[in-house]
């Protein structure tokens, strides 16, 4: 597919430079289609050929251009080549390009486009991926979502690549809110409650506990003891907190179930206590530990060394702190994966604190933190249900579902479903989805249901909508055997549009390889939805001739097999009818 065609670009690129074809491959690319006019195949950028050394950089760049066009030639394969501001573009053979696609496409379906050469280059190995993360004994909240869904895509980007992925949700099972919320279950607590609604009535015990300590130092200290019996393994303690811990995974495994989200493992802050006695130990051996006027130790790690800046990892009464536990965290998971790149998955605000995270672990000798890496996404705001503000997910998730099924029952064009909840459910989850991912992750983004569940526009619901169209008329037209395509029949505009388009395919999971952003996946897979409703409006199946039916058809599975493989990467079930 694109890696032929641009093979063969770079073999002419070779020949002039006598250089080896690898160099080339990154510098072409294919171009997006254009709505008002037919483009070019494939571009080939000058100006990365100055910063790869290959031409001079200090030479006339359209001079550069021009005469570089003139020394490639055309053959059968390639049959334009011509020169424009900075750039050389190529044609490829219009009948072998709805080939090589077609081709392509039948034969590795699900696996299409993972074979690039683009790939090549990029590193394989164990990624560990590190998302969701939600605080225990609480109801999951709505602004776990982001870290959810972010994470679930960047693991199966890894996945499609080729890594093998460790995905973890480490939960937020320790600290002085647990003292807390000891405290409180031992004074307001119910276990018949727990029974009944437990993540409920642990967040009202909370609340109620948080609200009696302001006023009240006893709560204070109780909370105080109550942590350090944890961190001292008292049983009362630690039976009360595992059982805490327990109600909450089970809770959340619904509410992953819901999103198609699965976890290899468990982990959490309570399993590297122990851990984080050792790690102050090895800071103190190496003489990165100072303590301050009030009795907490702490790494410098301020430029200067002058303690301008500095991260506590033990306070005063001897307890480890969220950092101290992310650092035992870390060289625990090394030992244990040996892992190639660790990528967190958390909103912006902890910026400050991965960047220490980081440079504590270099500062104590371990090289592999520089390949750890934080992903920081956004705030949403306004995200509310008919009832007002949002506090749970589960919220968030029944009101797609109920709104999306709303939808379905006024929409002429629904089909019969066998289950409408289901998919509704799965069309709603998509909406969050694509919204989520239309912009840069670090972006706050605010939220309309309206605009999220619009089937009109890029929205997760079009999209379904798109991959659904098809599934039937495929079903309708072509559920036998594939036969063989005659490319000439294919050679009207609107099918040489999606072919053309389909070529970026593999560009732009490189690109979202790169700097881990979705929407690079999303723009590709809305633009294919657009071409291939125009392609459905136009090139009709059913009336034509057995071998223009057939050619079409085979169109049609094409991009529905992109779509559904884009969708799975980003997380999203492809439903076939709705």
């Amino acid at each position: 597919m694109a890696c032929y065609f641009r093979r063969r670009i770079a073999s002419k690129l070779s020949r002039v430079f006598e250089r080896s074809e690898d160099e080339f491959i990154s510098s072409l690319y294919a171009i997006p289609v254009s709505k008002k006019q037919q483009s070019p195949d494939f571009r080939l950028s000058i100006n990365s050929l100055r910063l790869n050394g290959i031409l001079p950089a200090n030479g006339d760049l359209q001079t550069q251009t021009t005469a570089l066009a003139h020394q490639l030639k055309q053959d059968s394969v390639v049959e334009e080549i011509f020169a424009g501001p900075g750039v050389i573009n190529f044609r490829v053979c219009q009948t072998l390009l709805i080939q090589k696609v077609l081709e392509q496409l039948s034969k590795e379906r699900h696996e299409f486009g993972m074979r690039s050469e683009l790939f090549h280059g990029l590193k394989k190995g164990t990624t560990l991926v590190e998302f969701s993360s939600p605080n225990i004994a609480k109801k999951f909240h709505a602004g776990h979502l982001r870290s959810t869904i972010i994470g679930n895509f960047i693991a199966n980007l890894k996945e499609f690549l080729g890594n093998n992925v460790v995905r973890v949700n480490y939960l937020g099972d320790w600290g002085m809110q647990f003292g807390l919320l000891g405290a409180g279950f031992q004074h307001f607590g119910c276990q018949e409650k727990l029974k009944i609604n437990p993540l409920q009535h642990l967040f009202d015990v909370y609340v109620q506990v948080n609200k009696e300590a302001e006023n009240n130092d006893i709560i204070g200290k109780a909370a105080r003891d109550f942590f350090k019996q944890l961190e001292q393994n008292e049983p009362q303690a630690m039976s009360l907190w595992k059982q805490f811990r327990d109600i909450s995974v089970i809770e959340y495994q619904q509410v992953y179930k819901r999103l198609g989200v699965h976890f290899d493992v468990y982990s959490g802050e309570s399993f590297h206590q122990q851990q984080a006695q050792e790690v102050v130990e090895q800071l103190q051996t190496r003489g990165l530990l100072k303590t301050t006027e009030t009795g907490t130790r702490v790494v410098d790690v301020s430029q200067s060394g002058d303690m301008s800046s500095y991260s506590t990892v033990l306070r005063s009464d001897g307890t480890s702190l969220y950092i101290t536990r992310d650092i035992a965290a870390a060289i625990n998971r090394m030992e244990l994966y040996n892992f190639d790149e660790m990528i967190y998955v958390t909103d912006k605000s902890q910026g400050t604190h991965f960047q220490q995270l980081f440079q504590i672990l270099l500062a104590m000798g371990y090289s592999w933190a520089e390949r750890c890496q934080h992903v920081p996404f956004g705030l949403v705001q306004g995200m509310k249900t008919r009832l007002g503000d949002v506090l749970f997910l589960e919220d968030v998730l029944d009101e797609a579902k109920a709104r999306m099924l709303r939808n379905m029952s006024q929409a002429k064009t629904t089909k019969d479903i066998d289950d409408p909840e289901d998919t509704a459910e799965k069309v709603g989850i998509s909406a969050l989805i694509i919204q989520d991912f239309k912009g840069a992750l670090v972006s706050d983004y605010k939220f309309d249901w309206d605009r999220v569940l619009q089937t009109r526009g890029d929205t997760g619901v079009f999209l379904q909508y798109t991959h659904a169209r098809l599934c039937s008329l495929i079903h309708q037209h072509g559920d036998g055997e594939e036969g063989t395509t005659d490319p000439s029949l294919l050679l009207d505009q609107r099918s040489i549009s999606v072919l053309q388009h389909l070529l970026r395919y593999d560009e732009v999971i490189y690109q979202s390889a790169h700097d881990l952003q979705p929407k690079h996946l999303v723009n590709f897979l809305m633009t294919l939805s657009h071409l291939a409703a125009l392609a459905h409006k136009d090139l009709p199946v059913k009336g034509s001739t057995p071998a223009v039916a057939q050619a079409r058809l085979q169109l049609f599975r094409g991009i529905c097999t992109v779509l559904g493989n884009g969708m799975n990467i980003l997380g999203i079930t492809p439903v076939e009818k709705m």
